[in-house]
C-alpha cells in the first residue's frame, strides 16, 4: 500500500477518512449478492399458479371412462361390413362396444355401439340381421343398416324398433365410395345418421343404460391364467388376433394376422377388454342365414390387463354380460370386443389363448 506523509489538516482529513471506513462494512462482504440470492429462494417457493385440469365428475356409460359431460343422445348401434374388400373400416376404433358375429357362411359382421365418440365417417354398412337388433335393444341403440334379412324386416316393420335404413337413403344421407365396390362402399356420418333419425320423429335422449365397471378388478380371489394372446378361429380362411400390449395397456386387433386398422386415422384398433362367448348356431335357409341364441347363456373367457379369466356369459335384458360363480364379473374402463363363437366346435376347438 501506498504511504501519505501527512501534517496539520492532512492529518486531521486522514484521521476522519480513517474513521468512515472503519464504520462501513468490510469490503470481502457482498450484501447486494447475498439478498439476490434469498429473494430468489424466497421466489423459488412461491406457489405456481398453473391452469387448472377439468374436473371429470362424469362417466361415460358403455366406457366408464372419465369425461367432463355425457352426451344425452343415445347409442348408434351400426351394421358394419367385415368382408376382405370392405377393409379397413371406417370409425370402427371410436366404437364403445363392438360385437363380432357370423352372418352367413364363414364371414362376421359386426355391430359397433357408438356413444362416447361421433365418427365423421363410418362404414361400410351392411344389412341388419334379428340378433343385431335384439343386442342394439340391449342399450336402447338407434339402429343404422343398409338392407335387411327377411327377419329383420319383419321385425324393424313392427314399429318397435327405432332405425335408419340406407336402402332409402342411397346416395343422400349415406355415401357411396368411388373407391371400392357395392356392397362394400356404403358411409354414413354420425351427423348424417343422427339427421336420419330424428327426421324419422325418433326420440334421440332418454336413459341410457350402464355398464358395470372397476378401476380395479373386483374378482382378484378368482384363479386366472396367461391372456397374452388370443387366437380365434371362424373356419378356415378367417381367424382374429388379439395382442396384449403391456406399455399401453390394451389389446391390438388383428385380422388374419394383419394388423387392424381404423381407415380414419390410420390407427390399430384396440380393445381393454376382450370377451369370448360361445353360443348356438343353427342355419335356417338356403342363403345361409343363421338363427343364433343370444339369450340362454354359456361359456365365456375374459381377457383383461393380459390376463384370461374363464366365466360363463349371461344375457341381461339384451346384454351380453360376463358371470363367475353368480358373481357378475366387471368391465374396466375403456372399450370393448365381444366375440361370438359357434357352440360347435365352441371355445376349446376355436379359441387359443396363451
Amino acid at each position: 500500500m501506498k504511504r501519505w506523509q501527512v501534517t496539520g489538516l492532512s492529518l486531521c482529513f486522514s484521521v476522519l477518512l480513517l474513521t468512515a471506513c472503519t464504520s462501513s462494512k468490510p469490503p470481502d462482504t457482498e450484501p447486494e449478492e447475498t439478498d439476490m440470492a434469498e429473494e430468489l429462494n424466497m421466489e423459488s417457493q412461491k406457489p405456481v399458479n398453473e391452469p387448472e385440469e377439468p374436473l371429470l365428475d362424469e362417466q361415460h356409460p358403455l366406457t366408464g371412462e372419465a369425461t367432463e359431460e355425457v352426451s344425452p343422445v343415445q347409442p348408434f348401434a351400426v351394421t358394419i361390413n367385415n368382408h376382405e374388400a370392405a377393409r379397413p373400416q371406417s370409425g370402427i376404433a371410436q366404437a364403445d362396444i363392438v360385437y363380432e358375429v357370423l352372418t352367413e357362411g364363414k364371414q362376421t359382421r359386426f355391430l359397433a355401439l357408438f356413444q362416447s365418440e361421433q365418427p365423421t365417417e363410418i362404414g361400410p354398412v351392411r344389412s341388419a340381421r334379428d340378433y343385431f337388433i335384439q343386442l342394439a335393444q340391449g342399450y336402447d341403440a338407434l339402429l343404422v343398416i343398409h338392407g335387411w334379412s327377411p327377419e329383420a324386416k319383419r321385425i324393424l316393420g313392427s314399429g318397435t324398433v327405432p332405425f335408419l335404413n340406407g336402402l332409402y337413403h342411397d346416395n343422400t344421407l349415406f355415401k357411396r365410395s368411388s373407391e371400392r365396390k357395392a356392397p362394400h362402399n356404403s358411409y354414413i356420418s354420425y351427423g348424417d345418421a343422427r339427421e336420419g333419425l330424428e327426421t324419422k320423429g325418433y326420440d334421440m335422449e332418454g336413459d341410457i343404460p350402464q355398464v358395470s365397471f372397476v378401476e380395479e378388478d373386483s374378482a382378484r380371489s378368482f384363479q386366472r391364467e396367461s391372456g397374452e394372446t388370443a387366437d380365434i378361429r371362424y373356419g378356415d380362411r378367417y381367424a382374429v388376433q388379439y395382442q396384449y400390449n403391456r406399455d399401453e395397456a390394451h389389446y391390438e386387433r388383428a385380422s388374419n394376422q394383419k394388423a387392424s386398422l381404423d381407415k380414419l386415422s390410420q390407427a390399430q384398433v384396440t380393445a381393454d377388454n376382450v370377451f369370448i362367448i360361445e353360443a348356438s348356431h343353427q342355419v335356417i335357409d338356403e342363403k345361409g342365414r343363421r338363427n343364433i341364441d343370444l339369450t340362454s347363456g354359456g361359456q365365456g373367457v375374459l381377457l383383461q390387463n393380459g390376463e384370461a379369466l374363464r366365466v360363463d356369459w349371461v344375457n341381461k335384458e339384451g346384454r351380453i354380460l360376463p358371470e363367475k360363480d353368480g358373481m357378475e364379473i366387471a368391465f374396466i374402463p375403456g372399450k370393448t370386443w365381444i366375440n361370438v363363437v359357434p357352440l360347435h366346435p365352441g371355445l376349446t376347438e376355436s379359441v387359443s389363448i396363451k
